[in-house]
């Protein structure tokens, strides 16, 4: 006699308003995280997301989780548009240039800090987001040298680092005051990395794994 084989039940999926909720809880927290810092009250969070307490804890059992998950989506959102200028940008320096402005969008610098400060920089979640950022800003940077728009001697690093220091407001300055000079500056940033060169850089092209060891 055929013994019948049990039934896999599947997980359920989240409900459609669960999914919300999880994403204002994210939006609220990049939101507040960036203006504030890592340490503002979840209460607070919640909030601004227009949920209850619980739902925030629910979703997020500590603070850490939370932090992670918005450094994770907002990398994430990153290279998908990186992505999307590989695919659409038939100009590959063109591509570059949405990617940057697009970095400085989603505030990747304002964020950036709270991964060493807040939770452990190598857990897998964080790697894997870093890594897709990191890969699409060199394809598209190795297109835009292989079509000679790009200066050859700067590196992934060294676009980031501009990114980041270009995009944080001076000291003294109210953050969002100085949103308006950040996509200015940058331009003046990537007209200076068109090909051909008009002067020779110092030392020699920056990589993501120089700006860790920094």
């Amino acid at each position: 006699m055929q013994t019948a084989t049990p039934a896999v039940r599947k997980a359920p999926r989240p409900r459609a308003d669960a999914l919300r909720n999880r994403e204002r809880i994210v939006t609220a927290a990049r939101e507040m995280f960036t203006e504030l810092g890592p340490d503002v009250p979840l209460d607070d969070i919640a909030r601004r997301a227009g949920v209850g307490n619980a739902t925030v804890y629910r979703n997020f059992p500590d603070r850490d989780a939370l932090v992670r998950e918005v450094v994770c989506s907002v990398l994430d959102r990153t290279a998908r548009a990186g992505q999307a200028a590989l695919d659409e940008d038939g100009d590959a320096f063109a591509a570059l240039e949405r990617f940057v402005h697009v970095a400085a969008d989603e505030r990747i610098t304002a964020l950036c800090p709270m991964v060493t400060s807040t939770f452990d920089q190598n857990h897998p979640d964080l790697v894997a987001a870093r890594e897709r950022v990191e890969w699409i800003i060199e394809e598209v940077m190795d297109r835009a040298k292989a079509a000679g728009q790009l200066r050859p001697d700067v590196g992934v690093g060294d676009v980031m680092m501009a990114v980041a220091q270009l995009s944080r407001p001076l000291a003294g300055t109210m953050c969002l005051s100085s949103d308006r000079f950040v996509h200015r500056h940058l331009q003046l940033f990537l007209d200076g990395l068109r090909a051909p060169a008009h002067s020779v850089l110092p030392g020699t092209a920056a990589t993501m794994e120089d700006l860790r060891q920094a």
